[in-house]
C-alpha cells in the first residue's frame, strides 16, 4: 500500500529542484541576475548577466547609507565584488585605487576601473561617496556598513522589507553551524537519557526529577531574563530584533505555564516512584531479551535526518522559485511563480505525515519484537532475530496500518496549525476577549485529541502485532481489552509514561538553553526565533524517537498482559505467558490497591456510623 499524496510530494520535490534557485538565497545575487560566487547563465535582454562570478563572493550595495525601496524592491544597484571595502573611501580616486589594489570593482561592470575618474557618468555608475567601511556578514554574504549611522539605515530598510520567508530562511542559513551543533547536542542527550532509563534505580529517579525541576526553573528564568534584557536595550531598532523580543515573551509565558503544570504533576505522583522503578526494571528485563531494541532508534534517526535534510532543501528551493524578468536599465528581478506559496502548506503536511509514518514503523517494529518474546513459553530460549522478523511482517503486511495511524495524527495537527496561523495573523487586529478564549479552547482541544490519538495508535500497533488485524479492528480490540483490565496498574503505567515524557522535556530544555545562549550573541540581522523553534522541535523529536522505545514496550507489555489475562487463568492447563517477576509485580500492585480500597471502605463505614448525640 502506498502513502496517499506521495506522488504529489514527489512532484513538489522535482518541481522545486527545477524551478528553484537555492544559490540565490545562500550566496546572494546582483541587480543583473548573477549569483555571486558562481558561473552564471545569461538572461535574455540583460547584457550584464551571465558573468563568471566565481571569485566575486560578496554582495555590495552601491548606496548602502541611504537605500530606498520602490515597488517592493531596492532602488540601490547591487554588485558582486571580490572583497568588501574595510576602510572608508572618500573619492573616486580612492575607489579606483581600491579596485587596482584588491581587484574588487565597486562600479557597474560595464565601466573599466581606469575610467572611474574620467567617465562623466561615474556618479551614477559608481557608489555614492563617501563609501563607508563594510564587513561581510553571513546573511546573503552582504557587505554590511560598519559606521553606526549607515548601519542603522541600511539594516532598517533592507532587513525590515525582506520577505518573511526569506528572513526565516536566511536566519536558518546564517545560523546553520549553530543549529547543526545543537542537533548533535540533542542526539547526545537523547542517547544519554536512553541509557539512563536502561539502568534506572530509585536514587537515579530522584536525581532525574531534581534535574528536571532545576532545568525547568533555570530555562524559564533565563527566558525572562533575556526578555528583560531586550526590553531595556536602547539599540533595538530593527523589526527582526522586535520580533525576537515578542517571541521571547511568548517562549517565557509558555515555559512558565509548562513549568507550573509539570511541577504540579510531579508533586501529585511523588508517592509512586518506587513502583515506577520496579515497572522500569520489568521493562528493562523485557528489553534484555532483545537488546538490539535499544539500537532501533538509530536507524529511525538516520532516516529522519535524511528526510528532514531533503525537506529543508525542497523548502529552500520553493522559497527561491521565480521567473527572471528584465526591467529598466537592463536589471533583472525575480517574480514568484503563481501558486508556489500554496505548495508550502502541502509541503508542511508532508513533513508531519512522513515523520509520523517513520516513527510509526519504529513503534510497530518494537511492539512486534516484544510480542514475539512475550508469547514464548520457553523463557530460557528466546526466539531468534525477533526484530528482523517484526520488520519483515511490517513491510509485507502492515504498512497500511502505519500509514493510517500517522495520517490520523496529521489530521489532528493540521487544524491546530491553521488555528495558530489565523490567531497570529489576527492578533494585531482588534478582537474581543471571547474570540481569543475560543481560539485557545479550540487549540487546547486539538492538543488533547492529538495526545489521545498517539496513545491509541501505540495500542493499535501492539494489537496488530498480536492479532495481525488491520488498524481499525486492532484499535477497537485494544480499547476493549484496556477498558476491561484498566484496574490493574493504570496509574503506575501513566506515571511511567510521565517519567519518559519528563526525559524528553529535559533533553529539549537543555538544547533550547544552549540555543538561547548561542543565538543571543547575534541579535540584529537574524530572526532566530524560528531556528530556535526548529531546534526545539528537532530535540523533542529525537528524544521522542529514542525514548519511545520504552513507551512502546510499556504500552505493548500492558496490552500483552491484558491479552494474557483474557485467554489464560494461571492454571496448569492455561498458564500465564508472563514470567514470575512480572507476575509478582502485578500481585504487589493488586495488593496495594486492595489495601487502599479496604481503607477507604472502612473510612466510609465509620462516617456512616457516626450519629449526632444530644447534648446533656
Amino acid at each position: 500500500m502506498q502513502c496517499p499524496g506521495a506522488e504529489y510530494l514527489l512532484f513538489i520535490m522535482g518541481y522545486s529542484m527545477v524551478a528553484g534557485a537555492t544559490g540565490r538565497l545562500l550566496f546572494g545575487y546582483d541587480s543583473f541576475g548573477n549569483v555571486c560566487g558562481k558561473k552564471n547563465s545569461p538572461v535574455e535582454g540583460a547584457p550584464l548577466s551571465g558573468q563568471d562570478m566565481t571569485l566575486k563572493r560578496h554582495v555590495f550595495f552601491m548606496n548602502s547609507c541611504n537605500p530606498e525601496v520602490k515597488d517592493v524592491r531596492l532602488s540601490s544597484t547591487i554588485l558582486c565584488v571580490s572583497s568588501c571595502p574595510e576602510e572608508q573611501l572618500d573619492t573616486l580616486e580612492e575607489v579606483q585605487l581600491f579596485a587596482d589594489k584588491n581587484g574588487s570593482l565597486l562600479c557597474v561592470y560595464s565601466l573599466n576601473s581606469i575610467n572611474y575618474t574620467q567617465n562623466p557618468n561615474a556618479d551614477s555608475l559608481c557608489p555614492r561617496l563617501p563609501v563607508p567601511p563594510s564587513k561581510s556578514f553571513p546573511l546573503f554574504n552582504r557587505c554590511v556598513p560598519q559606521t553606526p549611522e549607515c548601519y542603522s539605515l541600511f539594516a532598517s530598510v533592507l532587513i525590515n522589507d525582506v520577505d518573511t520567508l526569506h528572513q526565516i530562511l536566511s536566519g536558518i542559513m546564517s545560523g546553520r553551524d549553530t543549529i547543526l551543533g545543537l542537533c548533535i547536542l540533542a542526539l547526545a542527550l537523547s542517547l544519554a537519557m536512553m541509557f539512563t532509563f536502561w539502568f534506572i534505580t530509585t536514587l537515579l529517579v530522584h536525581i532525574f526529577i531534581a534535574l528536571i525541576i532545576s532545568g525547568l526553573l533555570f530555562v524559564c528564568g533565563v527566558l525572562w531574563w533575556l526578555y528583560y534584557d531586550y526590553t531595556h536595550d536602547l539599540s533595538i531598532e530593527l523589526d527582526t530584533e522586535r520580533e525576537n523580543m515578542k517571541c521571547l515573551l511568548g517562549f517565557a509565558l509558555v515555559s512558565t505555564v509548562i513549568t507550573a503544570v509539570l511541577l504540579s504533576l510531579i508533586f501529585v505522583f511523588r508517592k509512586k516512584i518506587k513502583l515506577t522503578v520496579e515497572l522500569f526494571q520489568v521493562i528493562n528485563k523485557a528489553i534484555n531479551n532483545s537488546p538490539f531494541l535499544l539500537f532501533q532508534p538509530l536507524w529511525t534517526f538516520a532516516i529522519l535526518i535524511f528526510f528532514w535534510v531533503l525537506w529543508v532543501a525542497v523548502l529552500l528551493s520553493l522559497g527561491t522559485a521565480g521567473a527572471a524578468q528584465v526591467i529598466e536599465g537592463g536589471q533583472v528581478e525575480y517574480k514568484p511563480i503563481l501558486g508556489i506559496r500554496y505548495m508550502w502548506w502541502y509541503h508542511l503536511i508532508g513533513l508531519i505525515w512522513t515523520s509520523e509514518f517513520i516513527l510509526a514503523c519504529q513503534q510497530m517494529t518494537v511492539a512486534g519484537a516484544l510480542v514475539t518474546c512475550y508469547f514464548n513459553r520457553n523463557k530460557n530460549d528466546p526466539p531468534d532475530r525477533p526484530i528482523l522478523w517484526s520488520l519483515s511482517i511490517l513491510f509485507c503486511y502492515h504498512q497500511g496500518t502505519a500509514i493510517k495511524g500517522s495520517f490520523l495524527i496529521t489530521v489532528a495537527r493540521i487544524p491546530r496549525t491553521i488555528l495558530k496561523y489565523i490567531y497570529n495573523t489576527l492578533k494585531d487586529k482588534q478582537h474581543n476577549a471571547w474570540s481569543t478564549y475560543m481560539f485557545r479552547c479550540c487549540f487546547c482541544c486539538f492538543w488533547c485529541l492529538d495526545k489521545c490519538l498517539c496513545h491509541l495508535n501505540q495500542n493499535a500497533y501492539a494489537a496488530t502485532a498480536i492479532n495481525g488485524t488491520d488498524f481499525c479492528t486492532s484499535a477497537k480490540d485494544a480499547l476493549k481489552l484496556l477498558s476491561k483490565n484498566s484496574s490493574h496498574f493504570t496509574s503506575v503505567n501513566c506515571f511511567g509514561d510521565f517519567i519518559i515524557f519528563l526525559g524528553k522535556v529535559l533533553v529539549m530544555c537543555l538544547t533550547v538553553f544552549g540555543g538561547l545562549m548561542a543565538f543571543n550573541y547575534n541579535r540584529a540581522l537574524q530572526v532566530w526565533a524560528v531556528p530556535l523553534l526548529l531546534v526545539a522541535f528537532f530535540a523533542y523529536f529525537v528524544a521522542h524517537s529514542f525514548l519511545s522505545v520504552f513507551e512502546t514496550v510499556l504500552d505493548a507489555l500492558f496490552l500483552c498482559f491484558a491479552v494474557d489475562l483474557e485467554t489464560n487463568d494461571g492454571s496448569s492447563e492455561k498458564p500465564y505467558f508472563m514470567d514470575q517477576e512480572f507476575l509478582s509485580f502485578v500481585k504487589r500492585i493488586n495488593k496495594l490497591k486492595d489495601t487502599r480500597a479496604q481503607g477507604e471502605e472502612n473510612s466510609l463505614r465509620n462516617e456512616e456510623g457516626t450519629e449526632l448525640q444530644p447534648v446533656v
